[in-house]
C-alpha cells in the first residue's frame, strides 16, 4: 500500500508531538503503514514555514479549506484550537479524507455528534486523540481488568493536577476562553480522565459535580506558544470564561463508583495524571509522571508479603515494548503518540475503525456536559439525559 499522505492543521504543542510520532513510526514499527508528512497548515505563513522546516514537512499551506480537498492528501490531522475542530472535520469528511482530531472532539456534544455522523456517512476512518490510553502500563491495567485478575471493580478514582496558571498575572490564553476551548480544566484535563475511565472500567451512568474559577480576569496575551504566553506590563484584562477546577463523582453502569478531579491550581503539580482502581481481588495505581511503572496489589498474595508491588512495564510481556529498547530502558510522553498513530495507520491499512474513534469522543463529551449541567443545576445528572 502506498504511504499515507498526511495534511496537518496546527503546528504548536500537539503539532510537534504528532510530527515526532509520524517520523518515528516507520523506524520503530517497520510493518506499519508509512505516513508521508506532506503538508503542514497554519495561518501565519512565516511561522508555519519555520515549523515545517524544523519538524520535517514537505510543504506548507495557509488555508485549510484548500488543503482538505487536495487529491494528494489521504488523512487530515486536526490539532488546531478546539473551536476549529468541527468545521475542519466536516469539510474533511465531505472530501472523503480520513480524520484524526485532538480532544476534546468539539465545543459541544451536539457538534461532536454532528462530526461523528458526517464521518460515518463518508465511510472514512476517524480517531480522537486520547494518547494516554497508549501507555504500556495503562494497557497492562486494561488486561488486568478484562482478565478478571482484579475481580469485581468497586472504585475508580482519578486526578489530573497542574499549576501552570497559578500566577494571577499569567495571560489570558485561548485555553481560558470558553468560545475557543469549550471549557477549562474540565475539558482539557478531565476529558483524559473520563476516557481512561470508559476504557478501563466501562460506561459512566450518572454524575454530580462542582467547579470554580479562582481568577476571574487576566491580562490579554500578546503571543502564545503551547502552554506559555506573554503580555505587556500594562496590558488590559479580559474575563476568564472557563473553569479553573472541576471535581465530580460518578456511578458506572456496572455499579462501580468514581471520583474525578481536574485542576490547574495544584501548586507543585506540573502534570500529575493519575488514577487508582480497586477491585475485589486487587488494586492498581498509575501516575503518568512515572509512566513506565504500575503499582499492583493482589489479595491472593501470602499475608507476609502482601503489599503494592512495582511493575516496570518495559519487558516484552508489555504492549509495544519489543519495538523500543531492552527491558528496563524506559520510554516517555512522546511514545504514546507514536503508539496512537500506529493504531490509526493500522486501522486504515486493515479497513477498520481505529479506537478511540469519534464515537468515544462523543461518549466523553456527553459526560463533560452532564457534569456541567450538574454544576449548573446542583443535582445528579444521568448520561441518558444528554
Amino acid at each position: 500500500m502506498n504511504p499515507l499522505r498526511v495534511g496537518m492543521i496546527g503546528y504548536k504543542f500537539m503539532g510537534k508531538a504528532h510530527s515526532n510520532a509520524y517520523r518515528a513510526l516507520p523506524m520503530f514499527f517497520p510493518g506499519a503503514l508509512k505516513p508521508e508528512m506532506a503538508v503542514l497548515c497554519g495561518r501565519n505563513e512565516g511561522a508555519v514555514q519555520e515549523a515545517a522546516d524544523r519538524l520535517g514537512w514537505r510543504e506548507i499551506a495557509t488555508d485549510w479549506r484548500e488543503l482538505v480537498v487536495r487529491d494528494d492528501i489521504d488523512l487530515i490531522d486536526i490539532n488546531a484550537p478546539s473551536d476549529a475542530h468541527k468545521e475542519i472535520a466536516l469539510a474533511a469528511a465531505r472530501a472523503g479524507k480520513h480524520i484524526f482530531c485532538e480532544k476534546p472532539l468539539a465545543l459541544t456534544l451536539e457538534d461532536s455528534r454532528e462530526m461523528l455522523a458526517a464521518a460515518e456517512a463518508a465511510g472514512v476512518a476517524h480517531m480522537v486523540g486520547f494518547n494516554y490510553r497508549f501507555s504500556p502500563a495503562v494497557k497492562l491495567v486494561k488486561e488486568l481488568v478484562q482478565s478478571g485478575r482484579l475481580g469485581q471493580i468497586y472504585h475508580f478514582r482519578a486526578w489530573f493536577l497542574q499549576d501552570w496558571i497559578l500566577d494571577p498575572s499569567f495571560p489570558l490564553v485561548w485555553r481560558l476562553q470558553k468560545d475557543v476551548a469549550g471549557s477549562g480544566s474540565h475539558g482539557d484535563l478531565g476529558a483524559h480522565l473520563i476516557d481512561l475511565a470508559h476504557y478501563l472500567v466501562g460506561d459512566i451512568q450518572e454524575v454530580i459535580g462542582m467547579s470554580e474559577t479562582f481568577i476571574k480576569e487576566r491580562p490579554l496575551a500578546e503571543n502564545m506558544t503551547g502552554l506559555s504566553a506573554k503580555s505587556s506590563a500594562n496590558a488590559p484584562k479580559g474575563p476568564v470564561t472557563v473553569d479553573d477546577a472541576t471535581l465530580f463523582l460518578a456511578r458506572f453502569a456496572n455499579g462501580a463508583l468514581g471520583s474525578f478531579e481536574a485542576t490547574r491550581f495544584a501548586a507543585g503539580h506540573r502534570s500529575t495524571n493519575a488514577f487508582e482502581i480497586n477491585g475485589s481481588l486487587g488494586s492498581v495505581k498509575f501516575d503518568f509522571e512515572r509512566m513506565n511503572e504500575l503499582e499492583v496489589y493482589f489479595t491472593s498474595d501470602d499475608a507476609d508479603v502482601q503489599g503494592f508491588r512495582r511493575v516496570l512495564a518495559t519487558d516484552p510481556a508489555h504492549a509495544y515494548a519489543e519495538a523500543w529498547w531492552p527491558p528496563g530502558h524506559t520510554i516517555g510522553f512522546e511514545h504514546t503518540f507514536t503508539h496512537e498513530m500506529l493504531e490509526l495507520t493500522s486501522a486504515i491499512r486493515d479497513g477498520r475503525q481505529p479506537v478511540p474513534s469519534f464515537r468515544e469522543g462523543v461518549q466523553c463529551q456527553a459526560v463533560l456536559e452532564a457534569v456541567e449541567r450538574s454544576v449548573a443545576e446542583r443535582r445528579w445528572v444521568n448520561i441518558s439525559e444528554m
